[in-house]
């Protein structure tokens, strides 16, 4: 999969790390943590897009399967796809469902957990392979999942943003006022602000207008 979304497509997007220019070892692994709606899978997209990586996404939900061995194959057969495919981003979402405590007492869950860290373990650095998830802080250890990203509620900047990101291919009238949209908004993460700019949208459509 090659996706194709840019960072301009994210806003509030004003502070990336520069690791090469400054001689940081890159982390093998990234924990992109915060509330549902914030970005996380967008960012994830824009980063393999915007390095021109291959993109292989997976699920916890997917790993646990009910077949003993079956996750862990899945989780084998994706590394070895990535390595094959470098540069690669490997996207794993919801990994609670294998990671959590709460299921650490059920067999099938911890060999696909063991599995996962022995893949993680099995790479270095330096190799073009990086993996990212979404998951409650578990599994983390200097040397697997070496960099922990925050994604929180947008700043009222951010809003604006990302306000004009969601309506740039719209007919906006003149009098609209995103400042005052971003104050309105206060609390509402990215899914929630393009949904705004959607409704308007439909709003303008029912009303036979052309512009919204």
């Amino acid at each position: 999969m090659k996706p194709t979304e840019e960072y301009n497509d994210i806003g509030g997007l004003d502070q990336q790390d520069r690791f090469q220019k400054l001689g940081i070892r890159l982390p093998k692994g990234v924990l992109l943590y915060g509330p549902p709606g914030m970005g996380k899978t967008l960012m994830a997209h824009a980063c393999a897009a915007q390095t021109d990586a291959n993109f292989l996404q997976l699920t916890g939900p997917q790993l646990n399967q009910t077949y003993f061995g079956k996750g862990a194959q899945l989780l084998r057969d994706a590394f070895l796809l990535a390595k094959e495919k470098a540069p690669c981003i490997i996207f794993i979402d919801e990994l609670d469902a294998i990671a959590s405590t709460e299921k650490g007492g059920e067999r099938q869950v911890q060999h696909t957990s063991f599995e996962l860290l022995k893949q993680l373990d099995g790479f270095g650095s330096d190799d073009r392979i990086k993996v990212t998830d979404i998951l409650d802080p578990a599994l983390l250890r200097s040397g697997r999942l070496d960099r922990k990203i925050e994604f929180p509620h947008p700043s009222e900047k951010a809003r604006i943003q990302i306000l004009h990101i969601h309506s740039r291919t719209m007919n906006v009238h003149p009098d609209v006022n995103f400042e005052e949209m971003a104050c309105l908004t206060n609390g509402c993460n990215g899914a929630q602000l393009k949904a705004v700019c959607v409704e308007a949208g439909m709003l303008a459509l029912h009303r036979d207008a052309t512009e919204v």
